[in-house]
């Protein structure tokens, strides 16, 4: 017999949220299921991520109800972590909306007290500098504090601005252009002599160089890279539904043919 109080449909957000936190806390009781009961903290990491890029997904998609279930996922994630803590007795939900509600009315001081913001740009700034009243740590140490599970190309793209954030950074996107052809050389000159050791290296050095040339021209790199990536199967797909036989079968320069014919037909079409 499912508990009144779980079936029945909430009609203020302070309601919805603790009928799903009473719902995951019940999960996880005795009476709950053997698999909310064996979950960790670390055994829920890879869900929060997945949850985050599925969210993302469905705002790039523009499919506002699949955003909506996505959303509640990802909420369904911060109350168990809640929950866990407060089963280790270290927080509770509770106390993690006050830190964040504390957090943000320090961080808005052009809000919540005298100081003004007439701009996006003067707020921003404000909020960066509580935030580095906050955490008096070195240039360096904010960069390792980057979380080492956020993909390698927005990782990058943060280190080169709180490195420019102090003024190292080239004058001018030129020179994060020549840098891009000067890995490019060193990374077909390792390859040429063989050097498997260093290719790796290199391949890095290239990538970190394109990164910073987004960074000029304020692209985000992971957003182009998954644009291209979403093109480029967009391509395939005439390739393989006009191919007529298995692809295994085609020359390369058939292939090239129909690329170049879905290209085209993009091209027309935009």
């Amino acid at each position: 017999m499912i508990r009144e109080e779980f079936i029945r449909e909430a009609t203020t957000p302070a309601e919805a949220v603790e009928r799903l936190r009473s719902i995951i806390a019940f999960l996880r009781s005795e009476e709950g299921c053997p698999w909310d009961k064996a979950q960790t903290h670390d055994s829920l990491r890879v869900c929060l991520v997945e949850e985050a890029y599925e969210v993302n997904d469905a705002i790039e998609n523009e499919n506002y109800d699949n955003l909506e279930e996505e959303l509640g996922d990802v909420l369904l994630q911060v109350i168990f972590h809640g929950d866990l803590g407060s089963t280790e007795g270290r927080f509770d939900l509770t106390s993690i909306a006050n830190r964040e509600c504390e957090k943000m009315i320090r961080r808005h001081p052009h809000v919540f007290s005298n100081f003004k913001a007439d701009s996006i740009d003067t707020a921003l700034e404000k909020w960066e500098n509580v935030k580095k009243k906050e955490n008096s740590d070195t240039i360096t140490r904010s960069m390792e504090k980057i979380p080492k599970s956020l993909p390698a190309l927005r990782k990058s793209y943060k280190i080169q601005a709180k490195a420019a954030s102090v003024g190292f950074d080239w004058d001018h996107v030129r020179d994060a252009f020549a840098k891009v052809d000067e890995e490019t050389s060193e990374l077909l000159e390792v390859y040429q002599d063989g050097d498997w050791e260093r290719v790796r290296e290199e391949v890095g050095d290239l990538l970190f160089a394109v990164v910073n040339v987004a960074r000029f021209l304020e692209v985000d790199p992971e957003d182009a890279l998954n644009f291209t990536s979403q093109k480029f199967i967009r391509r395939f797909r005439h390739i393989e539904e006009s191919a007529g036989k298995q692809l295994e079968e085609m020359t390369l320069a058939e292939m090239d043919r129909l690329w170049e014919e879905a290209k085209a037909n993009e091209n027309k079409s935009l």
